[in-house]
């Protein structure tokens, strides 16, 4: 009998088996989706991984599949390669690996249906003139069918040399100003008929135009030249600062690769930026360039996984992290712009897979190039260059010798002692701003914190309103007049009075970028630029970004001028290049400087830095006012200086003498629980059994900073180990270590999952 193997999208270990009935065996082989029972009533879209004659040992009931959904496979041999090798290093389920990997309309029960459009065409029977003539005859008494008819008639091309043209249903009713009655009097009358025809949802305008792509700079083409050198090194790292033309060095080596018959596969953190990219990229490649992220409609994600399973896939991929799970037949060379960015790392749910980690390997077994690009190099991949492992190519200077901005640091603490400075706006600022905005100019403002307030407190008995379900405040949405959890999405309306005391006296502490906007309008205004209409202000974060071309909105209307002031989380820092910003105002610094965790300097360098490159990008040099109450540190020194070298000296000489990555690996082990005191037991014991092991490279148990989201209360284990360590036997021990622990009935609901390079 014939058994297969499958992969089913539940958060489970291993694979399942079952039989295959005879009237299937022919359909069945390995990669194609097959609808199986589970549980008493359930079924799910599963995965088939291989077929064999082997039946399960032991008294094991093996259920029948109940359909097969493809006729060909919907996964490449080395796209479960990979998958099996995330589950691996990740220590991932291989069912969280399809869930995450496949489009959502491919884990659904039923076959995938394309979209079709509703085409209008003549009857056989009137398809020559004198039977045509025919058809005006019965319709002499009714004009506006008449009316139809000629436009079909002019619009289709008929009666001209060459093939009569397709119309759709609606370009008809369109162009002849009818309704769907006058449409369906034709039909019923015989003289038209409808069909139904596939059409893909995916833009395949505009050929490519490779005489768009620009020359580069002197130094631009040095730094291609050494790029493309022979090398054992198939790694790259290009350190340029912002806005030295990595990208038109990029469109320059996509060309090459096209030209070689390869496939490219072009990685940014963000919508956001992909938007800009997207438009320099079709200008150049038209058709040939594929996008694919989450705003994208699960139809089109469908449809670009189909197509790169055709004979004639995109040939180049422009996406956010989720684009490596596309199949690729020819891939040869990989593209990571904005390498650094942490946007890269899957978070929740389970698989938490770096993409960039994921397409590095991907490029290994395709014997592929890799080019990792950023102003400023994450520590691991700086590491990894200066030891070797990658090539390092530099660009030190602007396209066209730009200078870069000028950063000017400003002591708010300074100014709130001698009360110069009451709000969250300096002097410095506001003048600049104020200037920036009565020249013509645009600026940028950074907040990397969404809301109107993180803390809302009763002035008379200290009441502040929680989360039920996390430990964490509820954040102030003044727009929707409500308050909101960022972990769990709780929410309710804002009261007018305190709960407790009834005192109406409720205050926010901080700001997120809501508040922002409504100081900047109203400190502005003071400056005589409200009121003459020249302040138009764009917030972009989370909240204002949710649909699909929020995005693509926000970010258009800067670029052309509607709007001259954009106020924004880190979504603004990400590499968007704009012709007309000559201030950017950092708010607060310290906001990111004091977060608990070792990577806080790291990331606070890199989102200062790419910011203030958003200034002076195309014209005069830029100017960045830079809010913090300690300016003697050196990392706020080494931004102004735009002195990565130092930086990055300084953060290895901690790094090393306290055993943090790159000179260690770090797995975060996560225990959840609704119970706190089963949670924390099973926490201890576990620790107990690890240290068994693994020593005191066992840290904790401990409570994370936010110990409860979603009711479920949290424990956290840090392995920190060396890099000599074989993974498979960490993993092994433990692997070893849950199961025993697991014994105890105790644990049944508890839920366990791993962090692997966590950042």
């Amino acid at each position: 009998m014939l058994y297969v193997d499958v992969i089913l999208p539940l958060p489970l270990d291993g694979l399942f088996t079952y039989s295959v009935p005879t009237k299937l065996e022919g359909k069945v082989q390995p990669y194609v989706r097959v609808k199986v029972p589970f549980g008493i009533t359930k079924t799910h879209t599963a995965l088939v991984v291989r077929s064999h004659n082997n039946a399960p040992s032991g008294d094991i009931t093996v259920k029948d599949i109940i359909s097969v959904l493809d006729e060909s496979p919907v996964l490449l041999p080395q796209q479960y390669k990979l998958w099996q090798w995330i589950s691996d290093y990740y220590m991932a389920p291989q069912g969280d690996i399809l869930t995450a990997a496949l489009p959502h309309g491919m884990k659904k029960e039923g076959i995938y249906r394309p979209k079709t459009e509703v085409y209008v065409r003549l009857r056989d029977e009137y398809k020559n003139e004198r039977s045509l003539q025919n058809a005006f005859n019965i319709l002499h008494r009714s004009s506006k069918q008449t009316e139809v008819l000629n436009t079909y008639l002019q619009i289709s091309g008929w009666g001209k040399e060459g093939t009569v043209k397709g119309v759709t249903r609606e370009e008809l009713m369109n162009a002849s100003h009818c309704n769907s009655t006058v449409m369906k009097s034709l039909v019923d009358r015989g003289i038209m008929r409808l069909y139904d025809v596939e059409v893909g949802r995916l833009n395949t305008e505009g050929e490519p135009h490779p005489e768009n792509i620009k020359p580069l700079s002197e130094a631009q083409q040095k730094a291609k030249d050494e790029i493309c050198q022979p090398s054992d090194v198939n790694v790259t790292l290009l350190h340029g600062v912002t806005s030295s033309g990595k990208t038109e060095i990029y469109i320059h080596m996509i060309q090459e690769a096209i030209d070689r018959g390869e496939q490219v596969m072009y990685l940014l953190p963000e919508i956001a930026l992909t938007i800009q990219i997207m438009q320099r990229l079709r200008n150049v490649f038209g058709n040939r360039l594929g996008i694919y992220h989450s705003k994208y409609s699960d139809a089109e994600r469908v449809e670009i996984w189909q197509k790169q399973l055709s004979d004639k896939p995109y040939d180049i991929i422009l996406g956010a992290r989720s684009a490596v799970f596309l199949p690729y037949q020819r891939l040869g060379l990989v593209i990571i712009d904005e390498e650094h960015e942490t946007s890269f790392k899957q978070q929740d749910p389970s698989p938490r897979y770096h993409a960039r980690s994921v397409a590095m390997m991907m490029a290994r077994w395709a014997d592929a190039k890799v080019l990792l690009g950023t102003a400023t190099p994450s520590a691991e991949s700086y590491y990894n260059a200066t030891q070797g492992k990658y090539r390092l190519v530099t660009l030190t200077q602007r396209y066209k010798n730009l200078r870069l901005p000028s950063i000017q640091v400003v002591n708010v603490k300074d100014l709130r002692h001698r009360k110069i400075m009451r709000g969250m706006l300096s002097p410095q600022l506001k003048t600049s701003l104020t200037e920036a905005i009565a020249n013509g100019e645009q600026a940028i403002v950074f907040q990397n914190r969404r809301g109107f307030s993180p803390i809302i407190e009763c002035h008379q008995c200290g009441w502040s309103p929680k989360c039920p379900n996390c430990d964490v405040s509820l954040t102030y949405h003044k727009t929707m007049s409500s308050l909101t959890c960022h972990y769990c999405g709780y929410s309710y309306h804002m009261p007018s009075v305190c709960p407790d005391c009834k005192n109406p006296d409720l205050r926010d502490r901080g700001a997120g970028t809501e508040k922002v906007e409504d100081i900047i309008k109203d400190e502005l205004d003071r400056g005589d630029i409200n009121s003459h209409g020249l302040l138009r202000i764009a917030r972009m974060d989370l909240d204002t970004t949710r649909t699909r071309n929020a995005y693509e909105r926000i970010i258009n209307d800067f670029a052309s001028g509607k709007t001259n002031l954009l106020i924004g989380t880190q979504m603004v820092t990400k590499g968007l290049d704009f012709d007309n910003v000559s201030v950017v105002g950092i708010l607060s610094a310290d906001t990111m400087l004091n977060q608990p965790d070792f990577r806080a300097y790291e990331h606070a360098f890199m989102m200062m830095t790419q910011v203030a490159g958003r200034a002076g990008r195309k014209g005069k040099q830029g100017k960045v006012i830079l809010q913090t109450s300690r300016p003697a540190l050196p990392v706020i020194r080494q931004i102004v200086d735009n002195d990565f070298q130092g930086f990055f000296r300084m953060l290895m000489e901690e790094r090393r003498m306290f055993h943090y990555p790159p000179f260690t690996r770090l797995i975060d082990i996560y225990l959840k629980h609704k119970d706190d005191a089963t949670v924390s037991s099973a926490a201890t014991e576990l620790g107990s059994r690890l240290r068994q092991s693994f020593a005191n490279r066992v840290l904790g148990p401990d409570r994370p900073s936010v110990a409860r989201i979603k009711t479920m209360h949290i424990r956290k284990i840090v392995l920190k180990l060396e890099l000599t360590l074989s993974l498979a036997q960490t993993r092994q021990c433990i692997r070893y270590a849950i199961d025993m622990m697991m014994k105890d009935k105790r644990y049944k609901n508890l839920m366990i999952s791993f962090d692997v390079d966590p950042l």
